[in-house]
């Protein structure tokens, strides 16, 4: 996946001088009293921002927050703390500009974070007169906000498509080399690991995954529904049997390319769902009628360990079991253990989703993952094989270039 980047273009000495928009994703979690409670993504945007400064541009920033009504500006809605925050991480004052887009002024070496693009009429139909009203406030754009880049909005790609120039930011640049190396040209073996509770969300990456990896894994509530796809009893685990034949379907595409998909020989059970229930571990086929599974066993672990121990490439998507309870939370851990190992022996391993990233920092491996996504539902769009919006219209930019 060819693009130009905003590094490239700092290296050609591009910026100084010039009006730069940089769409960052400081889309942070608040408080009831606007507070930031967790600015992860406020930090990763700083350095696209710093970059674009220190190279002499003016350089304008603008981002979405929750989901406004467009027209509208609330004070629930207004970045006004992210213009804050952001200012302590840059050591300067940030001045937050709001109806900006019939034009802004800043000068080159300052900045500005413009309100929430979010309320802008158009920016969620990718409205293309909007779209390219901001396009004329720059002269170069910059797309560092993988997280919305399966959203063709105004800001993440009208602007792309009308601005003089077009290119990813170093957070953008980085997820689209970490998704390429996963999947475009992954070495071999290819190993993916797929859970979650439900199949029916995770059907369209299933079927993807199948006709490209060597090893698909899955777990949770997905593995209940692969289980009763071959005919063992789960008991009152769920799992969604009107999917069964599409489970069926997914094995049968693994099949014909040689790969496959291992089941679980173990599980650990409850009769209810608490993180006081007592476990008992028994064979997968062993499972009562009042039984839920929770976890894979022990058995099921070392099997998974060993063929993630062995893969070139891993992706991994979902716990397998309620690792939130530690009763139930052996399988996820000995995962975690087996990529982190894999990954030091120089296997290539990409993480993303929420739950993963929770189980990544609970069993402190995030430095022995080769590369860990933030971009929740972009992530899991590419992992389906749909198209990104936002990174489509850099290709065709730089393409055309």
């Amino acid at each position: 996946m060819k693009v130009l980047t905003l590094d490239t273009l700092c290296r050609q000495g591009m910026l100084r001088g010039k009006r730069v928009l940089i769409r960052s994703d400081l889309n942070v979690p608040q408080d009831a009293g606007g507070a930031i409670t967790e600015d992860t993504r406020i930090r990763a945007s700083v350095p696209a921002i710093r970059e674009a400064l220190d190279a002499g541009a003016a350089v304008m920033v603008t981002s979405h927050l929750g989901r406004p009504t467009e027209g509208t500006l609330t004070p629930a809605d207004s970045l006004a703390p992210i213009a804050v925050r952001l200012g302590e991480l840059l050591g300067r004052p940030v001045p937050l500009v709001a109806n900006w887009v019939d034009g802004v002024t800043v000068a080159p070496g300052s900045v500005v974070l413009l309100e929430n693009c979010r309320t802008n009429v158009g920016e969620k139909k990718d409205d293309e007169a909007l779209s390219r009203k901001i396009a004329a406030l720059c002269d170069i754009y910059v797309n560092d906000a993988f997280g919305t880049a399966h959203r063709a909005e105004a800001t993440t790609h009208g602007v792309a498509r009308f601005a003089p120039v077009a290119c990813a930011g170093p957070l953008l640049a980085a997820e689209i080399d970490a998704l390429g190396r996963a999947l475009g040209e992954p070495r071999r073996p290819l190993v993916a690991i797929v859970a979650g509770s439900k199949v029916s969300t995770k059907l369209t990456i299933l079927n993807n995954l199948a006709g490209k990896v060597d090893r698909l894994i899955v777990g949770g509530g997905i593995a209940n529904t692969f289980l009763l796809a071959a005919g063992m009893p789960i008991g009152k685990s769920l799992a969604e049997p009107d999917l069964v034949p599409e489970c069926r379907k997914v094995i049968e595409t693994l099949k014909k390319k040689g790969a496959t998909l291992p089941l679980p020989v173990d599980v650990v059970v409850a009769t209810r769902f608490a993180a006081d229930a007592p476990a008992r571990t028994c064979a997968a086929d062993d499972v009562h009628p009042d039984d839920l599974i929770l976890d894979v066993g022990p058995q099921t672990s070392a099997q998974l360990a060993r063929l993630v121990q062995d893969a070139g490439t891993i992706i991994w998507n979902g716990p397998l079991g309620v690792f939130e309870f530690d009763a139930f939370a052996q399988g996820t851990h000995a995962l975690a253990t087996a990529i982190a190992n894999a990954t030091a022996n120089g296997a290539y391993s990409i993480a993303g989703g929420g739950d993963t990233l929770a189980a990544i920092a609970k069993y402190g491996i995030a430095d022995r993952v080769s590369y860990i996504s933030t971009g929740g539902g972009a992530f899991l769009e590419f992992l389906e094989g749909k198209p990104l919006p936002a990174v489509e219209i850099l290709q065709q930019r730089a393409a055309a270039a």
